[in-house]
């Protein structure tokens, strides 16, 4: 009998098991058991991150076999839940909207596996995940460095065989993939390299050093020879479509964001959006240069960035204004004084991501330290590449990255996490919440009044900069939402997208090429425009039906600690009701 017949055939006993057990207890069974025998038994290394220590050893296994395994478990886990029927008593909303999100959960990983298939597609997924899988056991001192060197011994000697796998895997892929993959593998190796013995200087049993020695330069010659092939093999036969196509899209947005919008309605709303940021782009560039066209005060905004190498100070020196304003005008509770750390992005993120946000898993005990991670210039750029690159962190866009990564941003986020209702609200989360939010503060914090002279500005005409900056970001997020849509519904390709960033987004050629790559892979990104517009959506819609019992810090304080379900169920839970997103 096969792995898919044996679940089918499992499935098929589990209705009977409703009359003799409550509900919320079968679903709290079940949801423990899904973790635990599907999110992080085929994903070891969110277990580490999450804080779940028993996964260190192990790492990701992309066999095809074990794929097939992961689907049958997933659908035997989905019939399961499904035959679990909650109760409608108004005080069982959480344990019954957290059905909802499992359910979706393993509807989206079914489409990834079966449908999106990147494990045949992205070469990208086996490199990049050596390298995370280190790293996890890197960053945080959760145990003593011979521990997690033990641990990581144990990984490295999986990685080969990850490697191979791939080969085995990966049929006709798109050409940006492999390419990708192929550009983040120097460094990957680098990191290999260097800063995997670095990390684990301090251990101290002889056996283990010499165990890492020889796991660690297996891995370092696997990376090797996998790059030679992606160039020599893969890549030119690398002529698959990198498109999921409408319905595909359509599927993802409604099981990982429970947004069912038309997708020419959401074109729409998309268009919208980014027409009035460029009005109002407009209306600012023309107060602050009456005799400058909007791309040359674009231009100038640019060019008035940090030095590269005081990038990650200019990032620090915004903390202490932020706290203190968020503080004194009642913004949202800030539970913890501890300041999140600054630096560099690791290695295998850097092709794809500027800026990011890195906090231990809510189950992380031991090692509660929070990254704030910033890409810096890659060494092999020219010097006019280094500078259109920084123009990406100028003035303006330093300050709204910082709100949005850190304060009330990520970081906030990851402060009020241990308030979440449920196991499941603190493990699964949407991205139109989590990057929502994050998307959000940066306008929400300038329109609430930071950034004015003497508030986090100089003067007038840098309070006008942070406003250019806070849009251009937005402009970024609103190109982000049409060219997703676009590119994966086949109707602009990557050079189109390119351009499209560079003129409707306001951004440099350097970013344009990251930010396509991006989307490429994350179909979906439109999730931080989206998810902020539901929640000024939300916002309004309270201020409605509190009228002058409204507070701001209350609605975020109460939006923040529902954890990061999809914001269909943070409205039912705030309002009451199931009126729409949007």
């Amino acid at each position: 009998m096969s792995i898919l017949a044996i679940a089918v055939a499992m499935s098929a006993a589990i209705p009977a098991l409703a009359a003799t057990e409550d509900w919320k207890q079968q679903f709290a069974k079940a949801t423990d058991e899904y973790f635990e025998q599907v999110v992080f038994h085929y994903g070891p290394t969110g277990g580490t991150l999450t804080g779940f220590h028993q996964y260190d050893a192990q790492l990701e296994d992309y066999s095809r076999a074990n794929i097939d395994a992961e689907i049958a478990s997933l659908k035997q886990f989905e019939a399961r839940i499904q035959a679990i029927h909650p109760g409608d008593d108004a005080a069982d909303f959480v344990p019954r909207s957290d059905r909802e999100i499992v359910l979706a959960s393993i509807h989206s990983q079914l489409l990834e596996l079966e449908t999106i298939r990147p494990w045949e597609k992205n070469a990208d997924t086996y490199s990049s995940t050596c390298a995370s899988a280190a790293f996890a056991l890197m960053e945080r001192k959760f145990a003593s460095p011979d521990d997690r060197l033990r641990s990581l011994i144990a990984r490295e000697k999986q990685m080969p065989t990850l490697l191979v796998e791939a080969r085995a895997n990966l049929k006709n892929p798109p050409r940006i993939f492999t390419e990708i993959a192929i550009e983040q593998l120097p460094g990957i190796v680098d990191f290999f390299q260097h800063d995997v013995p670095s990390a684990f200087a301090e251990a101290r049993d002889p056996q283990l050093k010499a165990q890492f020695a020889q796991s660690n330069a297996a891995v370092i010659v696997a990376l090797g020879n996998y790059l030679g092939w992606l160039k020599a093999d893969l890549l030119p036969r690398s002529k698959g479509d990198f498109r999921i196509g409408a319905q595909t899209f359509r599927d993802k947005l409604k099981y990982d964001e429970m947004v069912d919008i038309p997708l020419d309605k959401l074109l729409e709303i998309g268009w919208a959006d980014m027409r009035k940021n460029q009005d109002h782009f407009k209306q600012v560039a023309h107060e602050l240069e009456p005799n400058k066209t909007p791309a040359e005060v674009l231009q100038e905004l640019g060019e008035n960035h940090p030095a590269p190498d005081h990038l990650l100070d200019a990032f620090r020196s915004t903390f202490s204004g932020l706290t203190s304003f968020i503080r004194t005008h009642h913004i949202v509770t800030i539970p913890s004084e501890v300041l999140p750390t600054l630096e560099e992005t690791p290695p295998f993120m850097r092709a794809t991501t500027t800026a990011s946000m890195d906090t231990p898993g809510p189950y992380e005990t031991h090692a509660t330290e929070a990254y704030f991670n910033v890409t810096l210039p890659d060494a092999t750029m020219t010097p006019a590449e280094v500078d259109g690159y920084m123009h990406g962190f100028n003035i303006g866009t330093v300050v709204s990255t910082a709100v949005h990564e850190a304060f009330p941003g990520h970081y906030i986020q990851f402060l009020w996490l241990p308030q979440a209702p449920s196991k499941v609200r603190k493990l699964l989360g949407a991205n139109t919440d989590v990057e929502g939010w994050a998307h959000y503060c940066e306008q929400m914090m300038l329109d609430e009044g930071y950034g004015q002279p003497g508030v986090g500005a100089k003067n007038e005409r840098d309070a006008k900069f942070l406003r250019l900056g806070q849009l251009q970001d937005a402009l970024l997020r609103n190109a982000r939402f049409i060219v997703g849509i676009q590119m994966h519904t086949g109707n602009m390709t990557i050079e189109q997208a390119e351009d499209f960033f560079q003129k409707e987004g306001f951004q440099s050629r350097e970013n344009a090429i990251v930010e396509t790559k991006r989307g490429a892979g994350d179909p979906t990104y439109l999730y931080y425009t989206l998810g902020k517009l539901e929640i000024m959506k939300l916002r309004e819609d309270m201020k409605k039906k509190q009228g002058a019992a409204f507070s701001l810090e209350k609605f975020h304080d109460d939006f923040l600690k529902q954890g990061f379900p999809p914001i269909k169920i943070v409205r039912e839970a705030m309002l009451g009701d199931d009126s729409p997103t949007l």
